[in-house]
C-alpha cells in the first residue's frame, strides 16, 4: 500500500468505524468463542508475496469483529471502562499519521508542550493545588512503578541506582488491603519483594485509617526494618474503596514517608466538585495517578501522574547521554526522564481534542449520569427475589450476589453467555460477588436498566 492507497482505505475505515459503533447494541458484548478459535483462522506463516488490500480487508471483517470483546459497547459494565470518544479516535488517527516519537523536546516540540499545557488543564479540572505538575504514562501500572522506584531511591539516598540492592536495608511499603494488583507488581519489579508490601487492614468502610497505618509503620521500625513509602487507594478496583487519605497522608508526613495515591478509575470523577470529599486530603500527597482513558473518553492508553515535585522522580528515572541532549537547551523538559520508557507516543493530543470537543461540563454530565444510573440499577437488582447487594455504590461501582458462591458464579456465566451485558467478579470477605461498573462513554439510562432486566430474565 502507498499513501494514495491509504487515502482510499482510511475513508473506508472511517465508514466502517461509524457503522461498527452504530451497530454495537446488536452485538453480544463478549465474543462467544473458545480459546484458539481465532488463531485457527490465520495462516501459520506470513505470505512471501504482497496480498491485495481488498483480500486483507475481507479477512479482517470476517475474523476480527466477531472475535472481540467490545469494550466500546454501551452495555459493557465489566472491569472499568476503557473509553474511546470519537474526538479521541480522531486525534489518534492524526498521531498515527505523524508517527512521531516524543522521546525528547526537540524530537516533537508540540507533543511536549501540549502535554505540559494539558497537565495544567487537568490539574485545574480536578481541583489540585498549583504546585502539582504532571506527565502522561501508558498505564497506571507504569505510573505506580515510577513512584515506587522513586520512593525506593529516596529511602536508599540514591545508592540503589549505582550500587544495586545487594546489601541494602530491607525496605517496607504500606498499602491498603483493597489495593490494586499493579501495586504488587510495582513492588516486585522494583526489587522490594512481595513480603515487604504490608497490606494494612481496613475498617468497616474498607478504608485504611491513619491509626492502622501508623501502627504498621511503628511495628516495622521496632523490628529494625526501614519504612520507605505509602501507597493509598482512591477508588479500589474490587469495590471502589477509598482510604482515609487526609489521615494517612498526615501519618506519612509525620513519619517522614512519601505518598502515592492510586486513583486510576475514580480520579476522573473528581472533575465534579461534589465527589471530591471522597479523596479529601489529596492536596497533601506527593504523587497521584488517574487514567483519563477509563472515564474521561481519552482512548487507551493515557494515564496521568501528578507530582508535587518531579525532581526526585527525574533523578531516579532520568538519563541524558549526549545523543539525547538538545544543544543550548539544558533546562528543557524531556518527559522520558519522568518515566520508564524512552520512546513516547503523542498521547496529549487526544486529551486536547477530548477536553475541547466535550468541555468539562459535558464530561461532568456523563459522569453524574453514570453515578445516578448505577444507583438506580442497584435499587432494581435489590428488589429481585434472592438478590443481595453486597457493597453499596461507590460512585458507579457496586456488587451483588445470590445465596451462595456456586449460584452466583453460575449466574455470572449465564449473564455473559447471554450477551446482552458484560459483568465481572470479585471477592468480598471471601465471598464470590458480581461487580457492576457503569462508565461506557455512549451508554444511556436504558442500557443500564438492561442489567436488572437480564438478571430477572435469567432467574425466572
Amino acid at each position: 500500500m502507498d499513501h494514495e492507497g491509504l487515502r482510499l482505505w482510511s475513508k473506508r475505515a472511517a465508514d466502517w468505524a461509524a457503522d461498527y459503533h452504530g451497530g454495537l447494541r446488536d452485538r453480544p458484548v463478549r465474543a462467544p468463542l473458545v480459546p484458539g478459535a481465532v488463531a485457527r483462522q490465520l495462516p501459520g506463516a506470513a505470505p512471501e508475496q504482497a496480498e491485495a488490500m481488498e483480500v486483507i480487508w475481507q479477512d479482517f471483517e470476517r475474523i476480527v469483529p466477531d472475535g472481540m470483546t467490545h469494550w466500546q459497547h454501551p452495555r459493557f459494565f465489566a472491569y472499568f471502562p476503557a473509553n474511546a470518544a470519537p474526538a479521541s479516535m480522531l486525534a489518534e488517527q492524526l498521531v498515527n499519521a505523524m508517527g512521531c516519537n516524543a522521546l525528547i523536546w526537540q524530537t516533537s516540540p508540540a507533543a511536549t508542550e501540549v502535554e505540559q499545557v494539558m497537565m495544567g488543564w487537568l490539574r485545574q479540572a480536578l481541583g489540585l493545588p498549583k504546585d502539582f505538575t504532571g506527565t502522561i504514562h501508558d498505564s497506571a501500572t507504569t505510573a505506580t512503578l515510577s513512584a515506587v522506584l522513586t520512593m525506593r531511591e529516596q529511602a536508599l539516598r540514591w545508592r540503589g541506582l549505582t550500587a544495586g540492592l545487594s546489601g541494602a536495608p530491607v525496605l517496607r511499603f504500606y498499602a491498603s488491603a483493597e489495593t490494586h494488583s499493579s501495586v504488587d507488581k510495582a513492588i516486585r519489579v522494583a526489587g522490594i519483594g512481595q513480603d515487604n508490601l504490608v497490606k494494612v487492614a481496613t475498617d468497616d468502610m474498607r478504608a485504611m485509617t491513619g491509626a492502622a497505618l501508623q501502627a504498621a509503620i511503628r511495628a516495622d521500625r521496632a523490628a529494625g526494618l526501614q519504612p520507605a513509602g505509602v501507597i493509598l487507594c482512591a477508588g479500589g478496583t474490587g469495590v471502589g474503596a477509598f482510604d482515609r487519605i487526609a489521615d494517612c497522608v498526615a501519618v506519612a508526613r509525620a513519619e517522614g514517608l512519601p505518598t502515592h495515591v492510586d486513583a486510576a478509575w475514580a480520579g476522573s470523577a473528581m472533575i465534579c466538585p461534589e465527589f471530591r470529599s471522597l479523596w479529601a486530603g489529596i492536596e497533601g500527597a506527593d504523587s497521584i495517578v488517574f487514567n483519563p482513558h477509563k472515564w474521561l473518553g481519552a482512548q487507551f492508553d493515557c494515564s496521568v501522574q501528578f507530582l508535587r515535585d518531579p525532581g526526585a522522580q527525574v533523578r531516579t528515572l532520568g538519563l541524558r547521554p549526549s545523543y539525547l541532549e538538545t544543544a543550548g537547551r539544558e533546562e528543557i523538559v524531556n518527559f522520558n526522564e519522568w518515566t520508564v520508557p524512552l520512546g513516547r507516543r503523542f498521547r496529549a493530543l487526544k486529551l486536547w481534542f477530548v477536553l475541547r470537543a466535550y468541555g468539562l461540563e459535558g464530561l461532568r454530565s456523563r459522569i453524574r449520569n453514570h453515578v445516578a444510573w448505577a444507583a438506580e440499577a442497584r435499587d432494581q437488582l435489590a428488589a429481585l427475589p434472592g438478590v443481595a447487594i453486597i457493597t453499596e455504590p461507590r460512585l458507579s461501582l457496586f456488587t451483588f450476589a445470590l445465596q451462595d458462591d456456586a449460584a452466583t458464579e453460575a449466574l455470572l456465566t449465564r449473564i455473559n453467555d447471554d450477551g446482552r451485558i458484560y459483568l465481572t467478579q470479585t471477592r468480598v470477605d471471601g465471598r464470590f460477588v458480581i461487580r457492576v461498573t457503569v462508565g461506557s462513554f455512549d451508554c444511556c439510562r436504558e442500557d443500564v436498566m438492561v442489567i436488572a432486566k437480564t438478571v430477572r430474565d435469567l432467574l425466572a
